[in-house]
């Protein structure tokens, strides 16, 4: 039984929620050390972890979705280049598998917004 259409704006909603929770964990780790991370924070993961933890937060509420999801891809593409790519040419290979999607999510949400639940359907309605 295929879902119905009628769905597809509240799914969306939860890719974003969804998405957003787990790029946040990213930030979260780098600042607070939840889960714990295993690097020191150089100018370049700190710049990361800062998109993580904004971008994620706003993401995960919905509020600005476009913009920081477009930005959020953006670091993803970054951060894939710099620091996957270099060790080989295929993402299961390199361990960028999760960055590489995070990306590509992340243009999806820049082009479609925030869905139903997002605070930027309610300020729209309002």
């Amino acid at each position: 039984m295929p879902i119905p259409a009628s769905w597809s704006d509240k799914l969306l909603s939860v890719l974003r929620i969804v998405a957003g929770l787990a790029f946040l964990q990213h930030g979260t780790s780098k600042f607070f050390g939840l889960p714990p991370f295993p690097y020191p924070l150089t100018p370049v993961l700190y710049a990361a972890g800062t998109i993580e933890l904004v971008g994620g937060a706003l993401l995960v509420i919905g509020l600005f979705t476009r913009p920081a999801a477009f930005f959020a891809s953006g670091m993803c593409a970054v951060g894939y280049f710099m620091a996957h790519f270099p060790k080989g040419f295929f993402p299961a290979e390199n361990g960028g598998e999760a960055i590489l999607l995070y990306c590509f999510i992340f243009l999806y949400l820049a082009a479609a917004g925030g869905g139903a639940w997002s605070a930027d359907a309610a300020t729209r309605k309002a």
